[in-house]
This record gives C-alpha cells, structure tokens and sequence, in this order.
C-alpha cells in the first residue's frame, strides 16, 4: 500500500492541476464575472468580465465591447487582471514541472532526487496558483455583495450579481491547490521511502546464497579435518 499511494496520488493531482488550468484560463477571459438584469428592458442581459462588457439580447445577438482603459477600471478588476494572468502562468510552469517528476516518465530516471524535487517544485506552485486565482475572484465577489445591498442607492436602481465565472473561478482555485498539495504530498512520500531496484534485489540474493555456500563448504571441510585428525 505504501508505494501504491504516490502513483494514486500523482494521478489525482495531475488530472486536479491540469483541470483547475483550464478553468482558471477560462475565467480569465469569459465575460460572465458579473450579471445585470434591467427591469426597464428585460429582454437584455449585460456581463461583465475583466476585460469587456457584453450585451445579450433576447434574440440571441451578443454585442461586446472591450473596456476603454486600463487606469480606468475600479481597483478589483485591475488587480483580478494581473494576478489570473499571473496565475494561469504559473500553472501551466507547475504542470510541466509536475509531468517531469511523475514515475511513469524516463526524464531522469537515474535520478530519484531530481525527479522528487520537480515534483515538489510543480506543487508548490500549483498552490500558488490557486491562491492568485481565489484572491481575485473572491475580491470581487465580496465587492459585488456590498453593492447589492448598498442602502444607499435606490432600489429602482439595477444591481450587478454574481456571473458563471465566478463560481467557476472558486472551482479552479480548489482544484488547483488540491492538485498542488497530493502531488507534494506524493514528493514527500517518496523521499521518505525509496524501493530498491530489481537489479540491486537479485545482487543481494545472489550475495547471500553465495556466502550460504561458502560458510557450509567451511563447515564440511572443518569436519572431514576433525575426522582425519582422529583417525591419526
């Protein structure tokens, strides 16, 4: 069981980072961060993503229009933009790294160290992967409660509410750190524990019957002496 959980592990953190990946890249530039109903015109539905705005209408046409400046935007969706670029960025190098440590693949193979310290290196920013993508999406989610219930604006005023992408960007960042966190785990137990291998196990064996055969020949011979030494 010992040996069976690294590979179980670095299994389910790979498909888990490779998974949170995606997701976070797709939260980056889908325009569904944000969602507002008018009251006035039902028949449109406005979405606000990081990097444009766009416009449904209820015949299915979809007019977008990209934010005008980047000073211009409010402090969360400038911040949001730097750190889901810095956070899809930093999964896809902890993928790699991650894919160069697995036990399935012959990059060094002939060195476990080097092998267990890619490992670690891609979980530990998988991890930091998932914190850049919560922090974000978790800002402007909270940022997006205090103005629903702002008392201060009227209530025939329109609210934004939360988008597809925000729950989508939660998932990513669990997935991310869950992925980053088994295939650390996985680094850890196999520095822990390393199997000799097969080649090393018949050396041994073939040591031991060796020795085996030798100490018994010193036997017989120790005997046939204390026979002859009787005789004469």
């Amino acid at each position: 069981v010992t040996w069976v959980f690294p590979s179980f592990a670095q299994g389910g953190g790979m498909l888990l980072a490779l998974l949170g990946w995606i997701s976070s890249c797709v939260t980056t530039f889908v325009p569904l961060w944000k969602n507002l109903n008018l009251d006035l015109n039902e028949l449109e539905v406005w979405n606000m993503g990081l990097w444009q705005v766009c416009i449904t209408q209820e015949e299915g046409v979809v007019e977008c229009q990209a934010h005008g400046s980047f000073l211009a935007l409010p402090p969360e969706l400038r911040i949001s933009r730097l750190l889901m670029c810095l956070s899809n960025g930093l999964g896809l190098l902890g993928c790699l790294l991650a894919a160069l440590g697995l036990e399935g693949w012959r990059v060094c193979e002939d060195e476990p160290g080097r092998k267990r310290q890619f490992l670690l290196g891609g979980g530990v920013m998988l991890g930091m992967a998932g914190i850049t993508t919560l922090v974000p999406v978790s800002w402007v989610a909270y940022n997006t409660v205090l103005d629903f219930w702002d008392e201060t604006v009227p209530d025939i005023v329109p609210r934004w509410e939360f988008g597809e992408a925000t729950f989508l960007g939660w998932f990513a960042g669990a997935f991310l750190a869950a992925g980053g966190l088994l295939l650390a785990c996985s680094a850890r137990s196999t520095t822990t524990a390393t199997p000799l291998p097969p080649a090393s196990k018949s050396v041994m064996a073939n040591a031991e019957c060796r020795c085996s055969s030798f100490f018994l020949a010193c036997l017989c011979r120790s005997d046939v002496l204390a026979i002859n030494y009787h005789v004469h």
